[in-house]
């Protein structure tokens, strides 16, 4: 009954409507707002007990706090570096299930009090976790969040498997993972690694499309998702759609969307980035800048005043986002890094199409409509 949930998500979507419906169900109430714009300033007014979103609203909030404590340096950003140290090596202990040390307790306890306690009531101060759905969220974004005591939980399913097929409990929280399946829902893999789901969410068929139907549900009622994945210990972890990973011409496959949740969490400076290859000798990516965070960069380096377009385009801006990407490959197989890119001089946008209003970047989209920056790489 204390419980108290923001939602901002589309009710068209399937995930904004199991988040709408539940509490109904379970008696507690909801407060409304799809002001995406809005959601942060929302929380510290609301101060919700759990709100659901996108990766790309945590992506967010944490780049943003990143960029202030840098904006701050001095004192406040070596107390801050350090606390998270703390918090993180708490989350690691969470993670392996270890009991910290004395030592370690105390280190956070100082930590909570002089830095996390405040990132909470930016967050409303009530928080007992988000819940993270419809995109891969970066394990570091949400080892971050939960260094700060703020847990994020991620969860997994399709509008055909009506929303929660998979969701990490908040006292079996595995990072990484997209948890393990809801009462009476089975996941199994199938022998090339696709993500299979039986049970009473899985739809009947789609409306009037028998062949698409024949195609998706197997005779026996699994329903094949077209995501890759695997089990450990019970724990789902998806590893990118099915129809996204593509081949070099060497053979290697790669999965983009893996590649670009590593690479938001490295960058507090891009909103997407689009990793292409398919039948190509290497791979190159679009980069999407987020405009908050490198209007600030921007005004730190030179280039106050100029626009987003003069920004994106500006060769330190180029320079900086390289950096970023070397920092990348370090952490890719030799076939899956990223050997050019060129930077988008535009927001990618819901209102432009270039993502669903849950916040998930439509790629299909952006690769067509950027199809000749992205050819004009391999010249």
């Amino acid at each position: 009954p204390d419980d108290l949930q923001y939602l901002w998500l589309p009710l068209s979507h399937v995930f904004g409507k199991v988040l709408l419906t539940l509490p109904l169900q379970i008696g507690f109430p909801t407060v409304v707002d799809g002001r995406v714009d809005k959601i942060v300033e929302n929380l510290a007014v609301v101060h919700p007990t759990f709100m659901g979103a996108a990766p790309r609203i945590f992506e967010k909030a944490h780049a943003r706090i990143e960029s202030m404590m840098e904006d701050e340096g001095g004192a406040k950003k070596r107390i801050f570096d350090w606390a998270v140290g703390v918090g993180l090596k708490m989350s690691r202990a969470r993670q392996d299930g270890r009991s910290p040390g004395t030592r370690d307790k105390l280190g956070y306890a100082l930590a909570d009090r002089l830095v996390f306690s405040t990132v909470r009531e930016r967050f409303g101060g009530r928080l007992r976790f988000f819940i993270s759905g419809s995109a891969p969220l970066n394990p570091d974004i949400g080892r971050w969040f939960d260094a700060v005591g703020i847990p994020v939980l991620e969860g997994y399913g399709l509008t055909e498997t009506a929303a929660a097929s998979c969701v990490n409990r908040p006292d079996s929280n595995r990072i990484g993972t997209v948890g393990r399946p809801v009462p009476g829902t089975e996941i199994a893999i199938a022998d090339d690694g696709e993500v299979l789901i039986k049970g009473p969410g899985v739809m009947t068929g789609y409306h009037n499309r028998p062949d698409a139907t024949a195609e998706s549900l197997t005779e026996d009622g699994w329903f094949r998702t077209g995501d890759i994945g695997s089990i450990e210990d019970g724990y789902l972890r998806i590893t990118d759609r099915k129809k996204d990973m593509f081949k070099t011409s060497q053979g290697k496959y790669v999965a983009p969307s893996a590649t670009a949740a590593t690479f938001k969490g490295i960058c507090p400076y891009a909103s997407e980035i689009v990793v292409y290859g398919e039948g190509r000798p290497y791979c190159v990516a679009l980069v999407g800048l987020d405009a908050e965070t490198v209007t600030e960069w921007a005004g730190r380096n030179g280039l106050d005043g100029a626009s987003f377009a003069e920004i994106s385009r500006h060769e330190k801006t180029r320079g900086m986002i390289w950096t970023y990407i070397e920092e990348l490959n370090l952490q890719l197989n030799r076939w899956e890094q990223v050997k050019k890119f060129t930077i988008i001089d535009r927001e990618l946008t819901v209102e432009s199409g270039d993502l669903t209003p849950s916040m998930k970047l439509r790629r299909k989209v952006v690769v067509d409509s950027f199809s000749d920056s992205l050819v004009g790489l391999y010249d």
